[in-house]
């Protein structure tokens, strides 16, 4: 079978998937051959994101789920599975962020970033492995960050729960080894997004961009491409890991 079809019949979950990472995830998935389920809050982003798939010759399907809860996330795993008829792949891309600083720090806002950014990604997990045949395995992919692994202002909650999203993977990875089942993590930088356009500005870009060895910003489809690396085959013997896509600058200092 060729790379560019070495996930078909296989089939995949992304949350947060109407946009960004998500978006472009779901639909290398599907230009690789897996049937993909399209999650993400709103209607019209889900409707849009599956319809850009099928017009691409892929096969997908909407999951439009708030997936902050125990139960959501559950159910739209669930709802995958059953569309599909088995469950192969859960991405775990979801996440709603604010930077604030220390003394600007407020429980709701810090509530719904760990509801959606890190207790869901414990639910989809146990979710996931709950529908994933051990005899067919399966493969977890969480969206962290190199926030995690690099410190910067305004962002103890942020980086706190991406760290953890590390710490989760590891863990699960150990538990889950003996069914088969991989967990992955991968750390994007920050990459041009609608939900980053609030953060960014040329001058930080410009910062950027001669900050990093590779001489340019990340864009979704580079973080895409770890992403369905790690849910591939080509990563068969690989798991516990937190893969740094970032074009070198987090290692490095020019």
């Amino acid at each position: 079978m060729s790379m560019q079809q070495d996930l078909a019949g296989r089939v995949a979950l992304v949350t947060g998937a109407g946009a960004g990472i998500g978006r472009a995830t779901a639909s290398l998935l599907a230009a690789r051959g897996a049937i993909v389920g399209v999650n993400d809050l709103k209607e019209e982003l889900v409707d849009a994101a599956v319809a850009g798939i099928i017009a691409e010759g892929g096969k997908a399907f909407a999951v439009t789920q708030n997936v902050a809860t125990r139960e959501g996330i559950t159910e739209a795993v669930q709802r995958a599975a059953e569309q599909g008829g088995r469950f192969d792949i859960l991405v775990n891309n979801a996440a709603w962020v604010r930077y604030q600083s220390v003394p600007d720090i407020q429980p709701e806002t810090m509530d719904r970033m760990l509801d959606i950014g890190f207790k869901a990604v414990v639910w989809g997990i146990q979710a996931a492995a709950a529908m994933m045949d051990p005899e067919r395995g399966g493969a977890i992919v969480n969206v962290a960050s190199t926030a995690a692994l690099k410190s910067a202002p305004n962002s103890i909650v942020y980086s706190g729960i991406k760290a953890g999203i590390l710490g989760i993977t590891r863990a699960a990875a150990a538990e889950l080894g003996a069914r088969n089942i991989r967990v992955n993590a991968v750390c994007p930088s920050a990459v041009p997004t609608e939900g980053t356009q609030r953060n960014r500005n040329a001058e930080r870009d410009a910062r950027r961009v001669a900050s990093t060895p590779l001489g340019r910003l990340g864009t979704v489809q580079d973080i895409a491409s770890g992403i369905v690396f790690l849910a591939s085959d080509e990563a068969r013997f690989i798991t516990a890991q937190g893969l740094v896509v970032d074009g070198g600058i987090t290692f490095t200092t020019l």
